[in-house]
């Protein structure tokens, strides 16, 4: 039986239910068939290679989406010329199948650069110390948040320009030329500005990931690059979030720019009667048994006196900013614990000069005073 017989029969069967429902069935129905048939080719694949090939049942999850949207548009391309729709229907399908055929080169555009760039960051995986790590997980970050942003801007420009009540807007995202062009760069302006900060992020690497920094008078650790934001994590588990462009142009602290080792600094006021040298010995054996050392630093300096106490720095080293927050704290401890307990003169004391209200007792102060107390007279 030929084409047109069939169709004759077929028509003859179903002529009273209205063409336009007879179209849109078929349509749904090539969707349907192509999702089951999907499904079925996905499950003999895993159930086949799964276990010999884990990579493919990664690479069949990660592209679940585009290739049931692709295995769908090719469903409704062969179904479409077949179904019985006047002009008012099947012009609007066919614009549809158009944006959705654009969207799927988009959507998978993007999976193809998640998925390299997730390939390429397998060898990257400890960026707590490795500083080569951090570089490119850092670089590969940005230029994938970058390119998706471009994909999709690409993408939606193209998608409008099937239309031609909205073909210039397409045309102002691709050239920004006219009013329309002028009115979505203003408007896009400080999204085009963090995403050529995040291209100068990527390429001179002010930040990386997991950076010590210091911003707007917070302390933390960069916890991820987005395309047009960096997320600070601060010290008390607290988020920060600033834009791409305040790295280009306002300043701020990098603590791990070239290496993660930082220097502490624990300051100290003690009397003038402190042994420094016996401090400075103990303070080399202290740091010297403490796990947050990395043998680098220890030193004792006086940096300061004034009319009442001497000012210590003690410089001790760590690998990183929060070991080398947590080594300060203990070495300061210990120095109280040891100035107090094994160096009690070397406390702070506030000194006063005991003056004589009149000349009949002065006499007998002086007469009957100690000579320290006539000197001085010290209390804690």
């Amino acid at each position: 039986m030929d084409w047109q017989a069939l169709t004759a029969e077929i028509d003859r069967m179903f002529g009273w239910i209205p063409s336009w429902f007879i179209g849109l069935s078929l349509v749904a129905g090539a969707i349907l068939l192509a999702l089951l048939a999907y499904r079925i080719a996905t499950w003999l694949l895993n159930r086949a290679f799964g276990t010999r090939l884990p990579l493919l049942s990664v690479f069949i999850e990660r592209t679940a989406g585009p290739a049931q949207m692709a295995a769908c548009l090719a469903a409704v391309a062969m179904v479409l010329p077949l179904a019985p729709l006047d002009d008012t229907i099947r012009t609007p399908l066919t614009r549809l199948f158009v944006v959705a055929f654009i969207a799927l080169i988009g959507w998978i555009s993007i999976r193809i650069v998640d998925m390299s760039a997730a390939r390429y960051l397998q060898n990257f995986r400890d960026v707590t110390e490795n500083f080569v790590a951090r570089k490119h997980v850092t670089q590969v970050r940005v230029f994938k948040r970058v390119t998706d942003t471009i994909i999709v801007i690409i993408t939606v420009s193209a998608a409008l320009m099937t239309f031609d009540s909205v073909k210039q807007y397409g045309v102002s995202l691709f050239a920004s030329a006219g009013a329309a062009g002028i009115i979505v760069g203003l408007a896009a302006r400080p999204l085009l500005s963090n995403l050529i900060a995040g291209l100068q992020i990527a390429i001179t690497q002010p930040i990386r990931i997991e950076d010590a920094v210091i911003i707007e008078n917070e302390w933390g650790w960069v916890e991820d690059i987005a395309s047009t934001y960096v997320v600070i994590r601060l010290w008390d588990w607290r988020r920060m979030v600033v834009p791409l462009s305040y790295f280009i142009e306002k300043p701020f602290q990098n603590w791990t720019r070239d290496t993660a080792s930082l220097i502490g600094v624990v300051a100290l006021h003690v009397d003038y009667r402190a042994d420094v040298p016996c401090i400075r010995r103990w303070l080399e054996e202290a740091v010297k048994q403490s796990k947050l050392w990395d043998g680098e630093v220890v030193n004792l300096q006086v940096i300061d006196a004034d009319s009442r106490t001497i000012e210590l720095r003690a410089l001790v080293s760590a690998r990183n900013a929060p070991q080398s927050w947590d080594l300060r704290c203990e070495i300061r401890e210990k120095l109280i614990a040891f100035i107090r307990d094994e160096m009690p003169e070397a406390l702070p004391r506030d000194r006063a000069i005991l003056i004589p209200s009149g000349d009949g007792d002065g006499d007998f102060a002086r007469r009957h005073a100690p000579p320290e107390e006539m000197r001085a007279s010290a209390t804690n």
